[in-house]
């Protein structure tokens, strides 16, 4: 698919994990590839008392960092306000027994934001939070402590659901990240079939009048090679007259547009299109 006029998935130097590349590094390369409009979702800090399981403690910004991203992107937004539109916007995580503190975070940054994606990365477990998509190592042991990949894969998607029906307030994000995330290493392990999981998320969807990341991250990653959620999911969210918005999610200047290639052809949107 190559019409695509908005990137509604874009990280920025205030990811610890990802690129030091500035802003403007991203908002030119929108600019050649003919968008008209970028969203920049940054992860949002994670609750003050959610111990961040990942070796280098870099999952989201630093909320110190907060004020100072917003700055920035209205900054950018108006020295380019003649050739491209962008977004503020934020990822928020949803973490099962967290939603109070995210619901508060949402109540008080909420009017700030032109954007939102919710998101689920972390996975409770047998008590034990883990970040699913931090390597297939991890994924791995993640697994063995669910009781295998199926009960990992059944935890997972039960954590979007539960995104999708739990009260955050007023500015719930309006759209939802990478749904079939758990599929990200999927080449490297036997996981089972999650076809009635993608549809009843689907349904939860539509009925939640939520919207849809269609994220090209997962083409690029060598264990992953499609598109988060896949090709027919992605179609039949659209027969279903679910909105769907492209979602490069890149970490880099350089992702953007990454695996537009093997999206299939649908009508995406953009905020307020």
């Amino acid at each position: 698919m190559e019409n695509i006029q908005y990137d509604g998935h874009v990280h920025t130097p205030f990811c610890p994990h990802g690129s030091n590349a500035p802003l403007e590094e991203y908002i030119d390369k929108a600019i050649t590839l003919g968008y008209r409009s970028i969203s920049f979702c940054e992860h949002a800090p994670l609750p003050a008392r959610f111990p961040d399981p990942t070796p280098e403690k870099d999952s989201s910004m630093l909320s110190s960092d907060l004020e100072a991203y917003i700055k920035a992107i209205q900054d950018v937004r108006e020295r380019y306000k003649n050739d491209i539109s962008i977004l503020t916007g934020l990822e928020i995580d949803f973490i099962e027994g967290f939603e109070t503190e995210t619901k508060a975070f949402l109540d008080e940054y909420g009017p700030v934001l032109d954007d939102a994606i919710l998101s689920v990365h972390f996975i409770n477990t047998k008590n034990a939070y883990g970040l699913l998509d931090y390597s297939a190592e991890n994924f791995e042991a993640l697994s063995k402590q669910a009781g295998g990949a199926d009960q990992l894969v059944r935890r997972y998607y039960e954590t979007v659901l539960l995104s999708i029906s739990a009260d955050l307030g007023k500015y719930k994000p309006r759209r939802l990240g990478h749904v079939s995330l758990v599929r990200k290493f999927r080449k490297a392990f036997d996981l089972p079939s999650d076809e009635h999981w993608l549809e009843a998320i689907l349904a939860a969807a539509k009925k939640a009048e939520l919207s849809l990341d269609i994220n090209g991250a997962g083409v690029v990653k060598p264990l992953c090679g499609e598109p988060y959620p896949p090709a027919a999911i992605i179609e039949k969210a659209e027969r279903m007259g679910i909105p769907l918005m492209y979602g490069s999610d890149a970490h880099h200047p350089d992702g953007l547009g990454q695996g537009r290639e093997r999206l299939p052809e649908v009508k995406l949107g953009m905020p307020g299109g």
